[in-house]
């Protein structure tokens, strides 16, 4: 250990379905230590991250739009009559929703 160049050693414990991917992804690359794609992709390696919120938040109109067709199915089934203010809250909804998708389409591009 005295000659060596890198002399701090980092652990890092693994599953392992992790070592069998990370051993997968070593295999696309022409490295075959994996000390050496360790380090590369851990210097020089990206991180994707997306933000969900959005599509959180789309997911949530969705489930209440659910519920009011659902209330406003069991209405029309007993009574035979659908309002028009059912009707307007469903537009007003699903114009939420259109607005939504178009801001996470924006984002992706």
């Amino acid at each position: 250990m005295a000659n060596r160049k890198r002399k701090i050693v980092l652990r890092c414990p693994v599953t392992e379905e992790e070592r069998k991917l990370i051993e997968h992804k070593m295999s696309l690359v022409p490295t075959r230590q994996i000390g050496a794609y360790l380090r590369k992709m851990a210097i020089d390696g990206y991180i994707i991250y997306t933000d969900t919120a959005n599509i959180k938040e789309m997911n949530k109109e969705l489930h209440a739009i659910g519920r009011n067709i659902n209330q406003i199915a069991k209405r029309v089934n007993s009574t035979s009559d659908i309002y028009r203010e059912d009707i307007a809250e469903l537009r007003e909804r699903l114009g939420e929703i259109w607005r939504l998708q178009r801001t996470i389409l924006s984002t992706l591009r």
